[in-house]
């Protein structure tokens, strides 16, 4: 018995905490600034200015090129899977790989935004969602 209330209290943590970020994803504001090809037949470069409220994360995700985040005002915490966590403020820049699952957090005390410049293969989608990252 103590062993099913364990196992209904754990799922219905992860529940939660999956609706949770779900709803915190779609408070995430995108604003699409350039969308341009490159002269590499199967590049492109999109810029996007990503505006977080107060508290709100991103769930762990990857995209197929390139990133580089630009913060333009708030605090943001970024997590890697298996590393420890990275925190930018305004006026900071981070560099993420082709294919590298990471999350990002409004951490800071208001609003935070950050302009993402992604180098992309054409004709995929721009993000792929995945699983969390088990904790460190």
């Amino acid at each position: 018995m103590k062993a099913i209330l364990l196992i209904s209290a754990t799922a219905l943590l992860v529940g939660s905490s999956l609706l949770h970020a779900a709803q915190s994803h779609s408070e995430v504001k995108r604003t699409d600034l350039v969308r341009q090809d490159l002269d590499a037949a199967d590049r492109e470069v999109i810029q996007v200015r990503v505006d977080f409220p107060h508290g709100v994360a991103f769930p762990p995700h990857s995209h197929p090129g390139v990133e580089i985040a630009y913060v333009i005002e708030g605090e943001f915490e970024y997590q890697f899977k298996g590393q420890p966590p990275v925190t930018l403020k305004a006026g900071d820049s981070l560099f993420i790989p082709a294919g590298t699952i990471h999350s990002a957090r409004n951490i800071g005390d208001g609003n935070a935004s950050e302009l993402a410049t992604y180098i992309v293969e054409k004709g995929k989608p721009l993000l792929k969602l995945n699983e969390p990252a088990p904790a460190n």
